[in-house]
């Protein structure tokens, strides 16, 4: 052999001995913002931030993984929903991430959906050692994926799996008994005070509004819009569902609709139908949202067991 070629090999050799190479059972995943996700095994130790991920957690057999969880986890209808989520610490006190408190924790990944998600947040975390996977559940489709995910870097595929056959299923059999029921539905996602916005195509409540029979007044719209009182009237919807949630204090979310100046003649609000879940599981894109598609046939079943409204 040549010294060129003995010198090339001994190139070669030093280079891909620098290449690090992924153990016996590593993982790697690309996230719901594009990223590359690389774990040498499944996680043991987990950040997660939204109550949506922290349920699938649950639901896919994986609480134990959960070291850290962000501040929304720790409300009442997350603590009915996962008894003992309140024990874990909360690394965003006031709604800021805090870091340092994420180090002392030690996780192998933390699970953020866009809405915490900045650069500099990132990089941060990934330079300390830890690993980030970015969920975005904006339809049902988006939510199986977030399962899969997080199934995958915390090594509960079949868990995963089973939990998205059986999501699939309940919804395949519910759209299989209901036909198109003429029921318009409008999701309210704010208090009038704030701003009116509405869930579109795209989101999952549009897709649940497909699968039990109702439409969507607000269908012709992409993703989560800002609406406004005149397009809800002259749509008039009803059924109202309120994503709204209830901290103690004034007119609950579905009494806030119905004293609505100018509403009293909206369909949903003279027939009652206007839905407050107090459990929160209309916000989450999660497991729970079969609960939802049950809540809506039950409303369904109510109306169009009832006398018109006058």
């Amino acid at each position: 052999m040549s010294k060129k070629l003995v010198s090339l090999f001994l190139a070669l050799a030093f280079v891909f001995a620098c290449v690090p190479v992924l153990a016996e059972g590593g993982i790697t995943v690309t996230d719901m913002a594009g990223r590359e996700v690389t774990l040498a095994g499944p996680a043991e130790r987990v950040v997660v931030m939204m109550p949506a991920d922290a349920e699938i957690l649950y639901a896919i057999g994986a609480k134990d993984t959960i070291v850290g969880i962000g501040n929304n986890c720790a409300t009442q209808p997350e603590i009915e929903a996962m008894p003992g989520i309140e024990n874990q610490t909360v690394v965003d006190p006031m709604y800021t991430v805090n870091e340092e408190t994420i180090r002392e924790l030690n996780p192998q990944v933390i699970i953020m959906t866009m809405m915490y998600y900045s650069e500099d947040l990132v990089n941060s975390l990934t330079a300390a050692g830890m690993q980030v996977l970015v969920t975005n559940a904006q339809d049902l489709e988006g939510v199986y994926t977030d399962i899969a995910l997080i199934g995958k870097v915390v090594g509960k595929e079949a868990g995963a799996d089973a939990l998205i056959s059986e999501m699939k299923e309940k919804f395949a059999d519910i759209a299989a008994k209901s036909a198109s029921t003429g029921l318009k539905l409008y999701v309210d996602e704010s208090p009038l005070q704030w701003g009116l916005w509405s869930a579109g195509k795209g989101t999952y409540f549009d897709d649940l509004a497909e699968i039990c029979g109702l439409t969507n007044i607000f269908s012709d719209f992409e993703g989560h819009q800002s609406v406004s009182e005149e397009q809800v009237l002259e749509r008039n919807p009803d059924i109202i569902v309120t994503m709204t949630m209830y901290y103690g204090e004034g007119e609950l979310p579905d009494e806030e609709i119905k004293n609505r100046a100018g509403w009293e003649n909206i369909s949903a609000v003279k027939n009652g139908a206007v839905i407050y879940d107090p459990t929160n599981a209309v916000a989450l894109p999660g497991p729970r949202l079969m609960e939802v598609a049950d809540m809506l046939v039950e409303w369904i079943t109510r109306l169009e067991a009832a006398e018109p409204a006058a």
